[in-house]
């Protein structure tokens, strides 16, 4: 029996250009008459019509299978339900934005062909603004800074993994996945295959400035434990000053008693900035205990309201 492939695909009010994704996504894939194909759509809450154009594409193709979340849970945990759904010898996972050319996946077939077990695609030019290329640019480059594993530079969640990193994948049941991260932290053999990222075809943006500050969080937060060593070093640090500026008083009182110091002014500058450490301080380690809260709540990462596979509709 020929091997099967398996897109995981999560849709969140892609309704505008969903129908021209399926277009060249079933285009690419016919070129590759030797492996069977799945199509896992997740819909991610979506407030338009997606869901119905998902069930159009099922109705005529039984390879499409539709993975309909309860509300909105987000871009990682749908990637996260889509694998778990996924039944392929390899998983191909990719944005249905055609940011992602889906003719390029056919590169990562032939690259797992040769062996590797991870094949992730690397950004060799992308479409953007100027000020998000810039700010994406730097956040790639401190979040190989910061984390303990090597996550390959200009790279998203587009790639192909191997079965057995997908297995391995779902037995990690974090509450807060940060996938690419899990795939480098898995390990594996791995090579890139570069490509030019392309503009959205249609519609908005589903990651906002809001949710990429959030997507970042994860990254940093879930593979480093930076932020907390550089409070402990940003301690010293003050600490040091503060016993510098007890000097300078003692100095100042025991030899220029004369010299009249801004007394307020110096009070409130060392408030200031000690309170401003601590609500730092704070914040960093509030990031850390918001995660620990939410592992030890264990609910279900995401709801599944329905599965839509075959001629059946599970609940």
């Amino acid at each position: 029996m020929p091997k099967t492939i398996s897109y995981v695909l999560p849709v969140f009010n892609e309704s505008a250009g969903i129908g021209e994704f399926y277009k060249e996504l079933t285009k690419a894939v016919s070129k590759n008459k030797k492996y069977n194909f799945e199509f896992v759509f997740i819909n991610d809450g979506s407030r338009d019509d997606s869901l119905e154009k998902l069930r159009s594409f099922h109705k005529k193709d039984k390879r499409v299978k539709i993975v309909n979340f309860s509300r909105n849970f987000g871009h990682q945990l749908a990637l996260t339900a889509g694998i778990d759904h996924a039944k392929g010898d390899a998983l191909i996972i990719m944005d249905t934005d055609l940011q992602d050319p889906p003719k390029v996946s056919l590169d990562l077939i032939k690259a797992w062909e040769e062996g590797f077990e991870v094949v992730y695609a690397k950004r060799r030019s992308r479409i953007d603004g100027f000020f998000k290329k810039i700010a994406i640019h730097i956040y790639y480059r401190i979040q190989t800074r910061l984390a303990n594993i090597d996550i390959p530079l200009d790279t998203g969640d587009f790639r192909l993994i191997d079965k057995k990193v997908a297995d391995h994948l779902r037995n990690l049941q974090e509450k807060h996945p940060y996938i690419r991260g899990l795939v480098s932290w898995l390990g594996f053999s791995q090579t890139a295959v570069e490509y030019d990222r392309q503009g959205r075809f249609a519609g908005e943006t589903n990651y906002p400035f809001k949710k990429l500050v959030k997507l970042a969080l994860d990254g940093v937060t879930g593979f480093s434990t930076v932020p907390l060593q550089f409070i402990t070093r940003l301690g010293y640090f003050t600490s040091a000053l503060s016993v510098l500026g007890i000097i300078y008083v003692l100095i100042t009182r025991i030899f220029f008693a004369d010299l009249t110091l801004p007394g307020w002014a110096v009070t409130m500058i060392a408030i200031l900035f000690m309170g401003g450490i601590q609500l730092i301080t704070l914040g960093v380690m509030g990031t850390y205990i918001g995660r620990i809260y939410s592992e030890v709540q264990n609910r279900p990462r995401y709801v599944v309201s329905n599965f839509i596979a075959d001629e059946d509709e599970k609940a």
